[in-house]
């Protein structure tokens, strides 16, 4: 169950992490470039033997379960489990039929609550449809929760209205540098979404407005660095994604982590506070992944 404060404004307040000016030209070519990068592997999608290999990946999906033990909240929070669905990109070699399999499968595991970590879209805003019989698939007791990924920044930053419009008549909840209170039992927590790290302007302040002293805090940023700053604040929990796991991983290494410090995937610490990475759902530019399997993490909250 979920209350919610007001909501702040999206960009307000002190702590906003301002990425650094960008010249118009060189942004509109960045984006222009990426565009038709991703527009010509569109074409790729039923060239033998892709569609049968990418199926082959996403048979592998992975539920794995992380334990994460908290220094405060009430006793009631102790077995609680969020389910961090992260990396879709949906309509870019994931399609209805895949996320219809994942839907079920988190029918199956039960979480109490769901998270889309971000990059819930490849390029276009008409493949939101692709999510209808997933988010059907899905009764979590404490709700379904949203941020925005790079992707969805990139491609959706003056059509953002439409994804908020879209995940709340299937009952998700957006956060976009706000939060908002979950109540279990007894307990309650604060969830904070802020804006993605590399193409948004990630407001950790404003996420908090609200919040109770003696809450825990899960903080959604699809960007695992925003851990360096966010770690410095009052916060127990940080759920990412982004990475892919590196999504082609050889004897353990990652040619491209996507992350400076080294958050490729797994769990890490620092300054009492966690970092989840999840490796996410779908793929970025090929269908492939290589000891990098698409992981849904299962993030099981312990309180002593």
């Amino acid at each position: 169950m979920t209350s919610e404060p007001p909501r702040p404004d999206a960009h307000a307040g002190a702590g906003v992490h301002r990425r650094g000016p960008r010249s118009l030209p060189v942004e509109s070519v960045r984006r222009l470039f990426t565009r038709t990068v991703t527009g010509s592997l569109h074409l790729l999608r039923g060239v033998p033997p892709l569609p049968w290999w990418r199926r082959h990946v996403h048979a592998g999906l992975e539920l794995s379960t992380t334990e994460v033990e908290l220094a405060r909240g009430d006793r009631d929070l102790d077995g609680l489990t969020l389910a961090f669905v992260s990396d879709v990109h949906a309509g870019f070699y994931t399609d209805a039929e895949d996320l219809r399999a994942l839907g079920d499968r988190l029918a199956a595991a039960a979480p109490d609550l769901v998270v889309l970590g971000g990059d819930l879209l490849a390029t276009h805003r008409s493949d939101l449809q692709l999510y209808d019989d997933l988010l059907e698939r899905l009764a979590p007791p404490l709700g379904t929760i949203a941020i925005a990924g790079n992707h969805d920044v990139v491609y959706l930053r003056r059509k953002i209205v439409p994804l908020r419009d879209y995940l709340a008549e299937h009952g998700v909840r957006v956060l976009m540098n706000e939060g908002l209170r979950v109540e279990r039992g007894d307990a309650t927590f604060w969830v904070a979404g802020v804006d993605d790290y590399s193409e948004g302007m990630p407001d950790l302040p404003a996420a908090l407005v609200g919040r109770r002293p003696e809450e825990p805090v899960v903080l959604l940023s699809h960007h695992p660095d925003f851990f360096v700053e966010a770690s410095r604040t009052d916060i127990d929990l940080q759920l990412s994604g982004h990475t892919h796991g590196g999504q082609i991983r050889l004897f353990g290494w990652a040619p491209i982590s996507h992350s400076k410090h080294g958050f490729v995937e797994g769990s890490f610490r620092r300054d009492g506070s966690t970092l989840v990475v999840g490796r996410g759902v779908g793929f970025s530019f090929l269908p492939i992944r290589i000891g990098a399997r698409p992981e849904v993490p299962l993030v099981r909250l312990r309180r002593s």
